[in-house]
């Protein structure tokens, strides 16, 4: 075998070994909460010995801030590539994608809002700069929907910060088979949040008036 090849196999071995530490990390992480983990249980479910894990991830703190900004990467990702009906309101595009997406992410939705208070400083600044690039996007989406007159918002941040934290609580009682399916708490969150930035009746009335 080439150089090349042993050092290309070498870095596909460290991948997927950091791969296996994250996904060891997320479960312990969600199951018995950051503060609670060691290097070593997250090792030995990974099964290499805890040296190991330090070729890849020098402190635990390092691992909770990767998921973290791994988190915030994918779902920023996933709303630009998203398509939605061309009528659809732009505010129930974004809470549909951000229930949908987070559903199926429990875990990781559980330690990227939960485990912030165990960030460093540091981390936590790199950390809440990708969270305030997510919720840019719904900000953006009331000050424009205001400006149109279809919603009435005040402080369209603070708004912003009350509808994501709504939403982001469901995956923490939500379980698939019970009364109510995705789509019909889809539908609940929708209204409530549409209730929340409507215009007046008084203001509907000047406008249409």
């Amino acid at each position: 075998m080439s150089v090349s090849a042993e050092r290309s196999e070498s870095r596909s071995k460290g991948q997927e070994t950091a791969h296996r530490v994250r996904k060891a990390a997320l479960k312990r992480f969600a199951s018995t909460g950051y503060a609670a983990v060691s290097m070593r249980e997250i090792a030995t479910d990974v099964g290499v010995r805890p040296g190991a894990l330090y070729n890849h991830f020098p402190t635990k703190q390092d691992i909770l801030k990767d998921l973290m900004l791994t988190h915030m990467a994918e779902l920023l990702a996933a709303w630009r590539s998203a398509v939605f009906p061309v009528a659809m309101d732009p505010l129930e595009r974004f809470v549909r994608f951000h229930i949908r997406y987070h559903l199926e992410r429990a875990d990781e939705v559980f330690i990227s809002y939960m485990e912030l208070r165990n960030l460093e400083p540091e981390n936590f600044r790199t950390v809440e700069k990708e969270r305030r690039s997510y919720e840019a996007v719904l900000t953006s989406i009331l000050e424009e929907g205001s400006a149109a007159g279809r919603y009435d918002v005040e402080d369209p941040k603070v708004t912003t910060r009350a509808i994501i934290a709504m939403l982001t609580g469901i995956p923490t009682w939500y379980r698939e088979g019970g009364r109510l399916g995705e789509h019909e708490i889809g539908d609940l969150y929708l209204t409530m949040v549409r209730k929340a930035v409507a215009p007046e009746e008084k203001d509907l009335q000047r406008e249409n008036g």
